[in-house]
């Protein structure tokens, strides 16, 4: 391996150790440094090809816990991306002024683009999750989540810049320095709506475990044990999503130890438990659908009276977890898929309860922020995440699911109310801190006295669309100059060719 292409390695690894669970964000800083300079030569061919290599030492080692979802799916989709990150080198130009606005604009693009495909997005891993561990992160509230993506890439040019072009780093640090500050201004201001008294429910039990029909009851009685943890009187209960699984009719439970959980009990003992706490209480379902032929996930609202009264249902879904992307060619490579997918909603993102309007976002959806701002844009007062990682090996992704919570948090100025059933549960304030986490297994409640809010942020008002704009001019603009370059280049050879012509002939 070349000398340039071992530098490409080390900054696709240094990229990786500031992502969650990892969290050294400066090192991503440099990373992202180290690989705006190795494209600083080479035709384009060459600096695909660093970013290329760029791109696989980031994703493989930050991706790894694909591998227990889905074997075939982690290396396909880490390739994925790395190829499209090596479509930043290839737009970055190597002999321009302006080559660090198109890195910086190529670099957001590439992760709008797999923030929104294939299969619906696979938002993992990316820079806005460094980016919200950073002093930069007041940005995401006016500009949202591509913004810290767009300074993070400024940061690793102006460290670059300050050896050879003084004024364009200074300008550069100018650029850093305001735009969180900006972010602290009155622009759109949210109102607060009045406090409510949470309890964020964590059942607990072993991390790395699958959805099981004998186990099914275990689960939602551990959450009814924890529920009797809240002593003091609450507004509002959160459970996690999927803990309230009934069997099917038709399910035997001659081979389990207690009696299968069934649907007529779950609502009634929820019922209870919301009239017993004198709480609006959120519980995570997952059954079939009437039909038989698809399952169902969804977010329950039961008010004090022991009505229930609102449901959700997921939207954004998981590829190969919850729907089977190229279900016939994937089953010939794997036989843990899942036997129906599950069927999306199609409704807002928001519930409506004895408390106003609440948002919500299930699992995988918090990784998305235009459902964030779906729900909030549509009127949520605080933004509830109720999720399950319980299957996931190792804590990579509940990690980054925190630094998600956190950028819908700051991109919507509303508290986000995390619950797992085994962790990680948490609190996020609006101003994207964690105030409250629990760890992996253990059986807890989080209690916190939050404000419900009103009102939209320039965030949720304008979404990705000026980030996505101005990168898409910067980078037009550079690839319409390299053409222009390019065809001035034949236009006077091909005048020379012809004046030499005509001179032979003279």
């Amino acid at each position: 391996m070349s000398h340039t292409r071992a530098l490409a390695v080390v900054a696709g690894l240094l990229i990786a150790a500031g992502l969650p669970p990892w969290g050294w964000w400066p090192l991503t800083i440099c990373g992202l440094a180290l690989w705006y300079q190795v494209l600083d030569s080479g035709n384009a061919h060459s600096r695909f090809g660093r970013s290329l290599l760029v791109g696989a030492a980031w994703m493989f080692p930050s991706t790894l816990w694909m591998v227990d979802l889905t074997p075939l799916g982690w290396p396909l989709a880490a390739t994925v991306f790395s190829v499209m990150f090596g479509v930043v080198g290839l737009l970055t130009p190597s002999d321009r002024r302006y080559r660090g606005a198109v890195f910086c604009s190529a670099l957001a693009l590439i992760e709008l683009l797999r923030w929104n495909w294939p299969f619906g997005g696979v938002p993992i891993s990316t820079l806005a999750m460094v980016g919200v561990q950073t002093p930069l992160a007041p940005a995401a509230g006016i500009f949202g989540s591509p913004a810290l993506v767009v300074l993070l890439g400024l940061a690793g040019v102006v460290l670059v810049d300050f050896r050879s072009r003084r004024k364009a780093a200074l300008l550069g640090v100018i650029v850093l320095g305001a735009v969180p500050l900006a972010a602290l201004l009155p622009w759109f201001e949210t109102n607060e709506l009045g406090t409510i008294r949470v309890a964020v429910v964590q059942g607990g039990g072993p991390q790395n475990t699958r959805a099981e029909l004998c186990q099914n009851r275990q689960v939602f009685e551990r959450h009814m044990t924890a529920s009797q943890l809240i002593t003091e009187p609450v507004d509002l209960v959160l459970w996690p999503e999927d803990v309230v699984h009934p069997a099917p009719v038709e399910a035997s439970a001659s081979r389990c130890a207690e009696p299968l959980l069934g649907r007529d009990e779950a609502n009634q003992r929820i019922a209870e438990l919301a009239n017993d706490l004198g709480a609006v209480v959120l519980t995570g379902w997952f059954e079939r659908s009437a039909d038989l032929r698809a399952n169902l996930n969804y977010v329950q609202v039961t008010n004090p009276n022991g009505a229930t009264v609102d449901r959700y249902h997921k939207v954004q879904l998981v590829p190969f977890g919850e729907f089977v992307p190229l279900r016939s060619l994937i089953a010939r490579f794997s036989n843990e898929l899942p036997s129906r997918d599950v069927r999306a909603g199609t409704e807002p993102a928001v519930l409506d309860s004895a408390l106003g309007r609440l948002g919500v976002v299930i699992s995988w959806e918090v990784f998305f922020d235009h459902r964030g701002r779906d729900a909030i844009g549509n009127g949520g007062a605080v933004l509830l995440n109720p999720t399950n990682g319980s299957s996931y090996w190792l804590t990579i992704v509940q990690s980054q699911q925190i630094a998600s919570s956190r950028l819908r948090a700051l991109e919507t100025d509303r508290w986000v109310l995390q619950s797992a059933p085994t962790g990680f549960s948490a609190l996020v304030n609006p101003s994207g801190d964690v105030v409250a986490r629990t760890a992996v297994s253990e059986q807890a409640v989080l209690m916190e006295t939050i404000d419900l809010r009103a009102g939209r942020t320039l965030a949720v008002i304008l979404g990705v669309w000026p980030v996505l704009i101005g990168s898409l001019v910067v980078v037009a603009f550079a690839v319409l100059d390299s053409l222009r370059q390019k065809l001035y280049l034949w236009l006077k050879r091909r005048t020379k060719k012809k004046k030499a012509r005509f001179a032979s002939l003279s």
